[in-house]
């Protein structure tokens, strides 16, 4: 299992996977920031949008992610002043220029976005930015990966890491994981000669009887990470329960601000902290972000559920699997083998 929708991407964009023997069938993890955003959460997001005096600033791929009843660009379309930033610190911005407006960053992502999104919060906390906050749905790949080893579907002798995480974080925390569960874990790169290469690394420990961390990625990563950005994330976030979408709650699997940096609680201001919703069942996008299934098993994946129409974020994310498959003609495939004659 790849952790990583980029490594996702680039597997089903060069057919990585079709490529490999029989015997070795790679599967799609939750690896995707955009598509573990609870539905909860995006819920939240809206009804913060939907208030008069709010200017909400998000990144551009969580514009079309479907909420209970739309996405934040028909709220946009709506009157509601929703604006596409490229990093939180432009939100400084925005909330210094609008003094009157409460200015707030949706805060989504695994450890690669947290330091520059615990940086926002702690320059608005030094200078006095009362009116900027963040709606955080910051997740963690540990305990995601713990979960689904735990899990009784659990299908998965081996991960790639993914690498842009453990370039802030390091690979150390993995290492428990590796020898609790015995299962190889390669920290692994995004080019098509990378993952081939984490591929043949777990494949060599899965034969060998070993289950280690390896660093595949050591242009980029080193284990200890980068201490600069750890050290400022630990200064503003904690650890918290999170609810990932199509999966539920994982303990101890997400960020929330600390208790000094709660003025910029955007959860804790606009009191949404009790919206609770509930999946759709027509989509299997958490079965596929556990790695049970595969996007075209899913009954509406390229029919009902298109790019343009999407019914779950795994095909609204850049990252997405099922927006994988979909770019790369997978759904076409697909077809084709259903009309094949029996």
């Amino acid at each position: 299992m790849e952790v990583c929708g980029g490594q996702t991407h680039t597997i089903v964009k060069y057919g990585i996977d079709h490529l490999l023997p029989g015997e070795v069938e790679l599967v799609h993890g939750p690896g995707c920031p955009v598509c573990v955003t609870s539905l909860e959460m995006i819920d939240k997001a809206h009804a913060i949008a939907r208030c008069p005096d709010v200017i909400f600033c998000s990144f551009g791929d969580m514009l079309r992610v479907p909420g209970s009843e739309f996405d934040l660009l028909v709220l946009k379309s709506r009157g509601a002043d929703v604006r596409v930033v490229y990093s939180p610190m432009d939100c400084l911005k925005i909330a210094r220029a609008n003094p009157g407006k409460k200015v707030v960053f949706f805060a989504i992502g695994f450890e690669t976005t947290a330091p520059g999104n615990a940086m926002a919060v702690w320059q608005a906390h030094r200078q006095g930015i009362k009116n900027f906050s963040v709606l955080v749905s910051h997740v963690l790949v540990p305990p995601a990966m713990e979960a689904i080893l735990q899990s009784p579907l659990n299908r998965v002798q081996g991960f790639l890491g993914p690498g842009h995480v453990c370039t802030v974080m390091g690979y150390h925390e993995y290492e428990p994981i590796a020898e609790r569960y015995h299962v190889p874990i390669v920290v692994t790169g995004f080019e098509p000669m990378d993952l081939l290469e984490g591929v043949l690394m777990t494949l060599r420990q899965l034969e060998a009887g070993t289950a280690v961390v390896e660093n595949q990625y050591p242009r980029v990563v080193k284990r200890e990470g980068n201490q600069a950005a750890q050290d400022l994330v630990k200064k503003v976030f904690e650890t918290c329960d999170r609810k990932w979408r199509g999966i539920g709650s994982i303990p101890r699997s997400g960020y929330r601000l600390r208790e000094e940096f709660y003025e910029h609680d955007a959860e804790r201001l606009f009191e949404v902290d009790k919206i609770d919703t509930q999946e759709p069942s027509v989509c299997i996008s958490g079965l596929v972000l556990q790695g049970v299934k595969k996007p075209h098993d899913c009954p509406a994946f390229g029919k009902q559920c298109t790019p343009q129409h999407p019914l779950g974020a795994t095909m609204v994310s850049a990252e997405g699997a099922c927006a994988a498959y979909y770019a790369y003609g997978r759904h076409l495939e697909a077809g084709k083998k259903a009309l094949q004659p029996v």
